[in-house]
Parts: C-alpha cells; sequence; structure tokens
C-alpha cells in the first residue's frame, strides 16, 4: 500500500475496499458544499459507488495511469488529492483534490498539494506539473497560487457542471521552478 507521511497531522495514503464506507460518508456529508464545484457529486449515491471510485483509483495506481490518495488529517479520512492523470511520455502530471467541508480552514490542502508536487518532481521525475481549477473556484485557484504555479490560460467553458459551462484555469510548473 502507498503511505507517504507529509507530517505529524496528515498522512496521504490509497485507499482500499474498507475505506469505501468512511469515503462515502465523507462525500455524503459535504455533498451540498462539494457539489457547487463537482461533477461526479450526484453519481456517488451509495458506499458501492465509493467501493467502485476506490477500485478505479487503485487500478490506475497499478498501471501507472494516476495516483488518487485519500488525505488522512489527524487519523480522519478529510479529502481527497492525487495525480488524476500522467503523461509520462512528456513527463506530466495533472493534480486535482477536494477536502470535506468540515475540514476547510486548517491549511490541510497546501501541505498535502506541496507534498505530492515534491513527491512528483522529486520521485518520479515529473517535468511538469499542472493544476485547474474552475475560474469562479477561489478557493481551489488559491493553492497554485499561493505555490506560485504560472497562470497559463483559461480553458474556455472547459467543463461541464450539471446544467451549465464553466471556464478553467490553467496553472502550471516546471521541475526547475520548485524550490
Amino acid at each position: 500500500m502507498f503511505t507517504f507521511e507529509v507530517d505529524n497531522d496528515i498522512t496521504l495514503q490509497l485507499l482500499e475496499e474498507k475505506d469505501a464506507h468512511s469515503l462515502f460518508q465523507l462525500v455524503d456529508y459535504s455533498r451540498d458544499y462539494l457539489r457547487e464545484w463537482l461533477a461526479w457529486i450526484d453519481k456517488t449515491k451509495t458506499v458501492q459507488d465509493s467501493e467502485k471510485f476506490i477500485q478505479f483509483t487503485n487500478n490506475q495506481f497499478q498501471d501507472k495511469q494516476g495516483l488518487t490518495l485519500g488525505i488522512f488529517y489527524r487519523g480522519r479520512l478529510s479529502g481527497m488529492v492525487g495525480f488524476n492523470t500522467f503523461d509520462w511520455s512528456n513527463r506530466i502530471g495533472v493534480i486535482g483534490y477536494w477536502l470535506g467541508e468540515e475540514f476547510q480552514g486548517n491549511g490541510i490542502m497546501i501541505r498535502a498539494v506541496t507534498a505530492l508536487i515534491d513527491y512528483g518532481f522529486l520521485q518520479l521525475g515529473l517535468n511538469r506539473i499542472e493544476i485547474r481549477a474552475a475560474f469562479e473556484n477561489g478557493k481551489s485557484r488559491s493553492i497554485p497560487e499561493k505555490l506560485h504555479f504560472q497562470e497559463e490560460g483559461k480553458i474556455r467553458q472547459g467543463e461541464w457542471l450539471y446544467d451549465h459551462y464553466v471556464d478553467l484555469v490553467m496553472y502550471g510548473k516546471l521541475a526547475g521552478e520548485w524550490k
């Protein structure tokens, strides 16, 4: 099992089927909060949906196509962070993340994403890391901005959210620009 200790409070790890109930509870508890920016929320209706997601992400990890990790804050599953995709021919990783509503405001995500970036550049040998966030999602956009990612442009109508398109802001950082 893949586990990465970020600090005394935060651990990142691959989820196992036994985590499906905790994942579903976290999503369900934060459903209204998360729904504003995450298109998959309405498709997560049961613990079995969370089990399928965990199986999918573990298969992605085995195939070296992604690395999706649970964020455990003081031992509790609080959200997810990971490389949603890898482009190995160009050594690019694309990061995605979300955090349950009750865990907001503790600096969890900035620490988790920083650790993931370190891992991507230093362990995986990536040359470029990208983050995309909805133009109007200030909380999500604050992560790459605090980490001094370069804002590289806007992807007009880049994502369909339930009944409308949203524009995405593309951020990028190169290995030579990190720390």
